[in-house]
């Protein structure tokens, strides 16, 4: 753990190491996945069972890579009521909160009294990441299924890394299946996006990818941006906590261990605090409630690669260090959260006052947990609904319309020397195409040769035969 104190001698320095970048733009991540992607695409399902049994340590056979009937069957047996009854209560705000993402189809009358527009269709085919490792995201499923379930899509496409005897997560199964899943396949890493993006022998491939996963993961949704379409870059979690004096330790270290608790290592933890107090409160707190946690080791690790204890000047600096940094999760745990509402602007989500930790984000308020990480949060937004949706516009001119949009159609044809585009307007309104011009140098040449026809005299041709006939005369002399 790093504490950064605001009298500290190397603090500006200190804050600077704050915004380097994450491990999703780690050049050896990059070249490791680049190399995953080009075996998948070269030896399909071979290489996948082949990166099972590296990664994954579970021999799968290249044909039996999806998940059976009997084995969607077997996870819905061995689902308790509890899990029932869970993924029901998270799965109902969850839909809820789509249902009023979702784009609606609109039109309007232009200028010209054309009618303009846009349709939202579902994608047809989308491929859901969800991940597996030391923690079985089981709300994953919930969070991104559900999603394109309410959007609309009817080939939804999940691959999850499978355990070491070549199963998956019974829960897993069960969730996906409830939220909407249409098939499901043992691929973990970041050969699942690959598998999915390019196509294998047995997974057809979708026209676009999401959700989230760890550094690997996002390296190779970014390596494959433009060969399919891609949610955003949900790496591994982050959770920055600005709070004042009247915040509540306890709950503040409470929040930090549970988003380090994932396991890669490469989660990020922050606490920015205008109150000293506040800072040696949670530092005690972290020790002191890390020795009930059974995921210590991981916690341990995570803290002591990229958690960070801050005091800052004052509120105002805390937002903007907020700004720079672009968490995904940001607590607020502050006298007063309007100002920091208001004022922070790149956050993946805001949990709004003591009694809002992250972890409700993460399983049953409503909003997908599939936030951008990394510092992507400056750029991207968090997954909804409407990103399983494509937009087409829309555009119908009549004869009218297209009479009144003529004439500025035919200045910039004329502007940008395109006179096709401004004839594919003006034939449909019966004008007469006007006389083409020739283009300059073509004239040029054509009044060179007229010139040289009519002054055969001077031309190179009767000029040496000039020069022969002196020669001649001169023989005779």
């Amino acid at each position: 753990m790093k504490v950064l104190r605001r009298n500290d001698a190397d603090y500006a320095d200190k804050l600077r190491q704050l915004a380097e970048p994450s491990s999703l733009f780690d050049p050896g991540i990059e070249e490791r996945a680049r190399g995953i992607i080009t075996r998948v695409a070269a030896e399909g399902d071979v290489a996948l069972a082949e990166f099972a049994e590296r990664f994954d340590g579970a021999h799968i056979s290249h044909n039996h890579l999806a998940i059976t009937p009997a084995e969607m069957f077997s996870a819905s047996i061995k689902a308790d009521k509890t899990l029932r009854d869970a993924v029901a209560a998270a799965s109902k705000n969850i839909a809820a909160f789509a249902k009023k993402g979702r784009r609606k189809d609109w039109s309007t009358k232009n200028s010209h009294g054309a009618t303009v527009g846009e349709k939202f269709d579902p994608f047809h085919r989308v491929g859901i990441y969800i991940p597996g490792g030391t923690a079985p995201l089981v709300s994953t499923c919930l969070m991104t299924i559900t999603l394109a379930k309410e959007a609309g899509c009817e080939e939804i496409v999940v691959c999850t890394p499978p355990r070491r005897d070549g199963s998956v997560d019974p829960a897993i199964l069960f969730a996906a299946t409830q939220a909407g899943a249409t098939e499901i396949y043992k691929v973990g890493g970041a050969q699942a996006i690959a598998a999915m993006a390019l196509g294998t022998e047995t997974i057809h491939p979708v026209q676009k990818v999401f959700g989230p996963g760890n550094a690997f993961v996002v390296a190779a949704k970014r390596l494959l941006f433009g060969r399919v379409a891609i949610d955003l870059l949900p790496g591994p979690s982050e959770v920055l906590i600005l709070a004042d004096d009247s915040a509540n330790p306890k709950y503040i270290a409470a929040d930090m261990l549970a988003q380090a608790e994932h396991g890669s290592g490469h989660e990020r933890m922050w606490l920015v605090t205008t109150s000293g107090r506040i800072l040696s409160g949670v530092e005690k707190e972290l020790a002191r409630q890390l020795e009930d946690c059974r995921r210590r080791e991981f916690i341990t690790r995570a803290l002591e690669n990229d958690g960070w204890l801050i005091e800052v000047i004052d509120l105002d600096h805390g937002i903007k260090l907020v700004n720079e940094l672009a968490p995904e999760h940001c607590e607020l745990m502050l006298k007063n959260t309007k100002s920091a509402v208001a004022g922070i602007r790149t956050a993946g989500a805001l949990f709004v006052g003591a009694m809002s930790p992250t972890v409700l984000g993460d399983y049953v308020a409503g909003p997908s947990h599939t936030l951008p990480t990394g510092g992507a949060g400056r750029s991207f937004a968090g997954l909804t609904v409407d990103q399983f949706q494509r937009r087409t516009s829309i555009v119908e001119y009549r004869q009218e319309s297209l009479k009144k949009a003529l004439p500025v159609v035919q200045k910039f044809a004329e502007l940008e020397g395109l006179d096709a585009h401004g004839r594919s307007a003006e034939i449909r309104l019966g004008l007469k195409a006007p006389a083409v011009a020739a283009p300059k140098a073509a004239k040029k040449k054509a009044a060179v040769k007229k010139s040289a026809s009519l002054n055969g005299s001077v031309g190179p041709k009767a000029s040496s035969k000039g020069a022969a006939s002196s020669v001649a005369k001169t023989k005779r002399r």
